[in-house]
C-alpha cells in the first residue's frame, strides 16, 4: 500500500468496525498500523485488493455486514487511504465475501458480493475511475446463505465465472456470463 514493493497486510476487523492496514518491512515484521472505521455496526467480514481506479495503486474493497454494503477506499499509494464509498446491496443483505475481476470484458474491475441475508449475490460494475454502477442481484434461493465466492473459468469458454458457496444449502453454484 506504500509503494515499496515489499508485502503490506490489510484485515477486516469484525468486532471493531475497522480495517487495518499493516506495513511491511520485509523482513517479516510490519510496522505502522493504521485504522480505517467503515462506521458503528459495519461488521467488515471481507476484504479485496486490487486497482479500482488505474492509477497503479492499492485500493480496497470491504464487504461491510453490518451496515448492507460494499466500501470502497482508494490507495494513495504512501500506506493511506480515501475515506470510504459506500454502495447499498440491499436492506438485509448483509455482504459477507467480496471479490473483484473484469466481468463483463470492459478492462474495468467489477465487485461481485455474496449477501448472505438476502440469499443472492451483488455485482457492481466499475466504471475504471473507482467508481461503480448501481447492482445487479443473482439470487440463490431460499435460505441459500450465500458466503464465500471465488473466481475463475469453470466451464472453459473463457469468460470469468462466479463461484458461489451457499451455506444454508452446503453446496456450490456457478454464475456463469454475469
Amino acid at each position: 500500500f506504500d509503494h515499496d514493493n515489499r508485502l503490506d497486510i490489510a484485515v477486516a476487523n469484525n468486532g471493531t468496525d475497522n480495517i487495518m492496514i499493516l506495513l511491511g518491512s520485509g523482513l517479516g515484521t510490519f510496522s505502522r498500523q493504521t485504522n480505517y472505521t467503515n462506521g458503528d455496526g459495519s461488521h467488515p467480514y471481507s476484504i479485496a485488493i486490487a486497482d479500482f481506479n488505474n492509477d497503479s495503486l492499492l485500493d480496497i474493497a470491504v464487504a461491510n455486514y453490518g451496515s448492507n454494503n460494499i466500501g470502497i477506499r482508494l490507495g494513495y499509494g504512501d500506506g493511506t487511504l480515501s475515506n470510504q464509498t459506500t454502495y447499498f446491496t440491499g436492506e438485509g443483505s448483509h455482504p459477507y465475501s467480496v471479490v473483484v475481476c473484469d466481468f463483463n470484458n470492459d478492462t474495468h474491475l467489477d465487485i461481485a458480493a455474496a449477501n448472505y441475508g438476502s440469499n443472492d449475490v451483488s455485482l457492481f460494475l466499475g466504471y475504471g475511475n473507482g467508481s461503480f454502477m448501481s447492482q445487479y442481484t443473482f439470487s440463490g434461493g431460499f435460505e441459500s446463505h450465500p458466503s464465500a465466492l471465488a473466481v475463475g473459468d469453470v466451464n472453459g469458454d473463457h469468460v470469468m465465472d462466479i463461484i458461489v458457496a451457499n451455506s444454508g444449502y452446503g453446496n456450490y453454484e456457478v454464475l456463469s456470463k454475469c
